[in-house]
């Protein structure tokens, strides 16, 4: 979709947002868009970001309710605001004044998918050191009064695929760069957490004098390291994009071994590269190419490291 808008003469931020929003009316793999991802009270909310790298602005919103086409509604805020970032019902609201209906998000798969965590006794969720204690029983927690530093359950048992991200790098025939993500999150995060997909640097960067990144996985650690940011200023200082997403997936590798997480890259030259932290159960990793070389959009997989 992404690539059509472009050879129909769209602008690179028009082929960012076109092929985002059909991922989201797609509901790609259950984890963008409506019908996915539900939080701890069975609510789905949305997250996306879009960056010109013409002009190094950002639109996004998070925690978006009731509106389906989050990417469009950040696009909307590039155009229309002076502001980066809207979140929440205020983000929803301003959403219904650019002219996007109120719509539920929520499906029977959301809704059984948030049974059948209930059922599980709410596992696996998000909390640590409160009582009851949250690896056996449902809330409402209250926080313990001594916390333990106890090592944290590796994100490999908890964030292989319950959660992803479209993220999406356009490279124009002039070398102008855009990107975008959109995502409904983690599923069974706690109402109001935000991860890396809509913020600038963490969830993708579009630099023209430079290229673009997206990064995709556990957001909790990612956003940490602003990846997609460090990816870019690698591949500014020449670095090869392949070589550029490895430096940053073995920077986090330090902090966080076990970490679900994987990143791409591409320079202003059209040459491009992914890397991928391997875990038990995630040993490669698959992304989509399309580019004038290319007959048609074309998978790509890289092994881990």
């Amino acid at each position: 979709t992404a690539w059509r808008v472009l050879e129909s003469g769209g602008s690179e931020l028009d082929a960012v947002e076109r092929g985002c929003a059909q991922c989201e009316i797609d509901q790609c793999d259950g984890s963008v868009g409506y019908g996915g991802s539900p939080d701890e009270s069975g609510e789905t909310t949305l997250d996306a970001m879009i960056m010109d790298g013409n002009t190094m602005e950002v639109g996004a919103v998070a925690d978006l309710r009731r509106v389906k086409n989050a990417i469009g509604v950040a696009r909307k805020v590039i155009e229309y605001t002076k502001h980066t970032l809207l979140v929440g019902e205020s983000a929803s609201l301003f959403a219904v004044r650019m002219g996007f209906p109120y719509e539920d998000l929520t499906t029977q798969k959301s809704l059984s998918l948030y049974s059948e965590w209930l059922n599980r006794s709410c596992q696996p969720n998000y909390w640590k050191n409160v009582v009851p204690d949250s690896s056996k029983s449902c809330g409402p927690y209250k926080r313990r009064e001594e916390v333990t530093h106890k090592e944290e359950r590796t994100g490999s048992q908890r964030n292989i695929r319950n959660h992803d991200t479209i993220g999406m790098v356009v490279i124009g025939v002039s070398g102008t760069v855009a990107s975008g993500t959109s995502t409904n999150g983690a599923i069974y995060k706690l109402p109001g957490r935000v991860g890396d997909s809509p913020i600038a640097g963490a969830g993708s960067y579009a630099d023209s004098t430079a290229g673009g990144a997206a990064a995709t996985g556990d957001g909790d650690i990612m956003m940490r390291f602003l990846p997609s940011y460090q990816a870019v200023e690698y591949m500014r200082m020449g670095m090869d994009p392949a070589a550029a997403c490895q430096k940053v997936v073995s920077r986090i590798q330090k902090y966080a071994p076990n970490f679900y997480g994987a990143i791409i890259c591409a320079n202003t030259t059209g040459s491009y590269g992914a890397a991928c932290n391997k875990i038990p159960g995630f040993a490669q990793f698959h992304f989509m190419v399309s580019s004038p070389l290319l007959a048609r959009p074309t998978e790509q997989v890289v092994d881990c490291i």
